[in-house]
């Protein structure tokens, strides 16, 4: 079980920390305000030795990389940065190459570590670089977005996108440290910061229903900057997400709950061309939407369960339809099973769901045929109601 320190009831000033007790690769995951500028102090003094190359987007160091630069520069850490195209499409083979060439010229050793300061593109391409540099390098995750900081920092997936798929190829490469700066969400777009609200809501969808009940009648708090519900609720996704990866760290059983919506959301995200068009918490909350609507469908939980979800998810301003993607122009069933059926998780050629008997209660399956998900497909592209 992962380690809590420190009470939610704790002040607002008293940073948390989350173990995720891996054996032979734990790690801690350091949450509250203020952490960005102790970064070089945090990393010095939890992993000895060892100069970080920095790795973010264009977006992020506008805000963010001069504070960080700074601390570690304080403690003589600090080897360079490299300052990529902000966006989905820099999770690709065309940016991986120029960015493990130019780590290595930063004559980053094996003692040394990738920092990566951004969201979840960031974050999945600079822990796949580390990954795979000199066969293997440490690497401490800064995340900046709210969707980072509950999910793709924590865990050790790391990978690049496919027009076949979503991160179709990649590594398990747990990181060294978490850092997890409560103020940089002060400057995250509100698009951004609701698109990462998917996530948070999915941890109470899958398995802690009381969590789901707390997020409706606090998630307005959390948009409107309450730093004590911003804590609430970034402590208990992450410590919920450390348990699961303790548990089942490559995704053989229990991991797999963590794709809640994930399967349907992954593959809009490849129909919109990774684009602007559909963020990834976004595409998430159209496939959780999905998911419960599929398994009211399949008599699996009560009538009303995906209303309720549905409800939640739109007055927190995120999509919950696939017509609720702009553009127009809609996919057809066949197109959309088409890139369901490029999911990692799909075995024999069966699609791979996570359905619910109720909120708090996911569980995985193979037994939807294909008929019956290109007819629902086919009921959900288009609806409005």
């Amino acid at each position: 079980m992962p380690t809590v320190v420190n009470s939610l009831a704790a002040t607002q000033n008293v940073s948390r920390t989350v173990s995720v007790a891996l054996p032979g690769r734990a790690y801690d995951i350091l949450l509250g305000p203020g952490q960005l500028g102790q970064g070089g102090r945090l990393i010095a003094g939890r992993l000895g030795k060892g100069r970080c190359g920095i790795v973010t987007d264009a977006n992020v160091a506008a805000y963010h990389l001069g504070e960080l630069e700074a601390s570690l520069k304080a403690e003589g850490r600090w080897k360079g940065s490299i300052v990529l195209p902000a966006g989905e499409a820099s999770k690709s083979f065309s940016q991986l190459a120029p960015l493990c060439e130019q780590l290595l010229e930063m004559e980053l050793e094996r003692g040394d570590m990738v920092v990566a300061l951004g969201g979840g593109v960031i974050g999945d391409l600079a822990g796949f670089a580390a990954s795979i540099l000199r066969r293997g390098v440490r690497f401490v995750q800064v995340p900046t977005s709210l969707l980072a900081q509950v999910d793709s920092s924590v865990g050790g997936k790391t990978g690049i996108n496919t027009p076949q798929g979503k991160n179709l190829i990649g590594t398990f490469h747990q990181p060294s440290l978490v850092i997890i700066d409560t103020d940089v969400l002060e400057t995250l777009p509100d698009r951004e910061l609701r698109a990462g609200y998917a996530e948070v809501a999915k941890y109470g969808l899958l398995g802690n229903a009381d969590f789901f009940d707390w997020l409706e009648a606090n998630a307005s708090k959390l948009f409107d900057g309450d730093l004590p519900a911003r804590l609430h609720a970034i402590e208990t996704s992450v410590a919920m997400k450390a348990r699961i990866v303790i548990a089942d760290e490559r995704e053989a059983g229990e991991r797999a709950l963590l794709n809640l919506g994930h399967t349907f959301g992954h593959a809009l995200e490849a129909w919109t061309g990774y684009s602007d068009r559909l963020l990834h918490g976004e595409g998430v909350s159209i496939g959780m939407c999905l998911a419960f609507r599929l398994s009211e469908k399949l008599k699996l939980c009560a009538p009303g369960t995906a209303a309720r979800v549905t409800a939640h998810l739109a007055a927190a301003g995120l999509p919950t339809r696939i017509s609720d993607i702009p553009g127009g122009e809609m996919p057809t069933p066949a197109r959309l099973l088409q890139l369901m059926e490029q999911d990692k998780k799909v075995q024999d050629g069966l699609l791979t769901f996570v359905l619910v008997r109720g909120i708090g209660q996911a569980f995985v399956t193979r037994d939807v045929g294909r008929d019956d998900v290109a007819a629902f497909l086919d009921e959900n592209i288009g609806a409005q109601a």
